[in-house]
């Protein structure tokens, strides 16, 4: 079994993307890396140069930012990192830049690509998700975040990066068959220094909206005002040791009251429902779960 992983990276290093990190957590696992890093006016080409692992193999591209409104050059960056992968890949293993799988989860992913390896009326593995947010103290537990997303896809030509290249479609239209992981995948988008968080929200929704759009609703100075989240939890196990040093060197304070919460009735609601019965009504599943 060969399985490669992949990525995009661009201007990483001005919002403090914790890439080396994403990358490093799931390499155990892979026998190459492709990153496909686009043209940075950070350091982020020179940053990835240093990670300095054989499996890891670099191609450099060029972003069209007409496609920007809606995420399109996401998707469309996504699949020139899966294209540059090995032909005779099984399996491959996708990760964003702000995301990390725990240590805990390295045999079992592997155990799992394996067993299905030969079922090939499954095209993906689906993960489990844990959004921080704040600090790495809390964990985003409302219906803005989404529960569960595909990560790991048959290496199908036909597979391709989805609308922002949050998923996976097969066409580009119909859902990916997925059999779930038993993983859980670790997501750090939303912790950062106030400042770059800030900056961070610029970058992000220059990949969704046009100059206009960014002059009237984003553009701003200071810092991201994290207290306007609607509901955290309480984060109690632990993090991937690969982030330990990057939370050991957190520089910022946030604290939050997780009894206030701030729904309208309907959210509330539905809020309620869910934790009391583990269903989320409406729920949107870029996918077709069998079991």
């Amino acid at each position: 079994m060969f399985v490669s992983g992949f990525t995009i990276a661009r201007n990483v290093v001005r919002a403090d993307y914790p890439l080396r990190e994403a990358v490093f957590s799931i390499l155990p696992v892979c026998d190459e890396f492709v990153i496909s890093v686009g043209d940075s006016d950070d350091r982020t080409l020179e940053y990835v140069k240093s990670f300095g692992d054989p499996k890891i193999k670099i191609i450099e591209t060029k972003w069209d930012d007409n496609l920007r409104v809606g995420g399109r050059v996401l998707a469309q960056e996504t699949n020139k990192a899966k294209d540059a992968v090995n032909s005779n890949a099984d399996w491959l293993f996708y990760i964003q830049a702000d995301e990390c799988l725990h240590e805990k989860y390295l045999s079992k992913i592997r155990d799992k690509m394996q067993s299905e390896l030969k079922n090939e009326e499954i095209d993906g593995l689906l993960f489990d998700y844990k959004h921080f947010y704040g600090s790495y103290d809390y964990e985003g537990d409302s219906r803005k975040w989404y529960r569960q997303e595909i990560r790991v896809i048959r290496n199908n030509p036909q597979i391709t990066s989805y609308r922002d290249a949050q998923g996976f479609r097969l066409g580009n239209a119909d859902k990916l068959t997925v059999v779930h992981s038993g993983c859980t995948m670790y997501h750090y988008g939303w912790v950062k220094h106030p400042k770059l968080q800030q900056a961070k929200q610029e970058q992000f929704h220059r990949m969704w909206h046009d100059d206009n759009y960014m002059k009237k609703n984003v553009y701003q100075s200071g810092d991201f005002d994290y207290h306007s989240i609607d509901s955290l939890a309480k984060f109690n196990g632990t993090h991937p040791a690969i982030m330990q040093a990057r939370i050991d060197k957190q520089n910022w304070v946030f604290d939050h009251d997780i009894s206030k919460k701030k729904f309208n009735l309907k959210s509330g609601l539905l809020y309620f429902i869910e934790k009391l019965t583990g269903w989320r009504i409406g729920e949107y599943k870029n996918y077709k779960l069998l079991h």
